[in-house]
């Protein structure tokens, strides 16, 4: 197989658990939100699972397209991209709460909560993918 359909192919199997996630995740605030009727869901929690599936996605894609110029630097490139979504993090919380969001507390403890779900996303890839170069 040709190495561009072989990183095409890593990318669409990225997407596809990134979706996959974002959908598990839309599915919790739903019965959270919907079924249950509790109030632990702030009204701009689709902001918030947007803002990562898309911010989960381009630093998926852009570490991967580093890595595959250098594997020798796979820890720097690795921490930088956990630093840009750190920065881009709070980036976001800050637009949002000068815009003026009401209830700020749950704002923010809805927003970490999404955020430790896609950290323990990329963790777990991080692990799967380290395996088989343990080995």
């Amino acid at each position: 197989m040709h190495p561009y359909f072989q990183e095409m192919k890593q990318i669409l199997h990225l997407t596809v658990k990134i979706i996959l996630l974002t959908l598990f995740i839309a599915g919790l605030v739903y019965l959270i939100d919907d079924v249950f009727q509790l109030n632990w869901v702030h009204e701009s929690i689709w902001k918030i699972i947007s803002f990562f599936l898309i911010l989960t996605w381009l630093t998926g894609v852009f570490s991967h397209y580093l890595l595959s110029i250098s594997k020798e630097n796979s820890a720097n490139i690795l921490l930088g991209t956990i630093g840009i979504r750190f920065l881009a993090s709070i980036a976001f919380i800050v637009i949002m709460l000068v815009l003026g969001q009401e209830n700020i507390i749950l704002f923010v403890i809805n927003f970490f909560v999404i955020y430790l779900f896609y950290l323990l996303f990329d963790m777990y890839g991080l692990i799967a993918n380290l395996r088989p170069i343990s080995k």
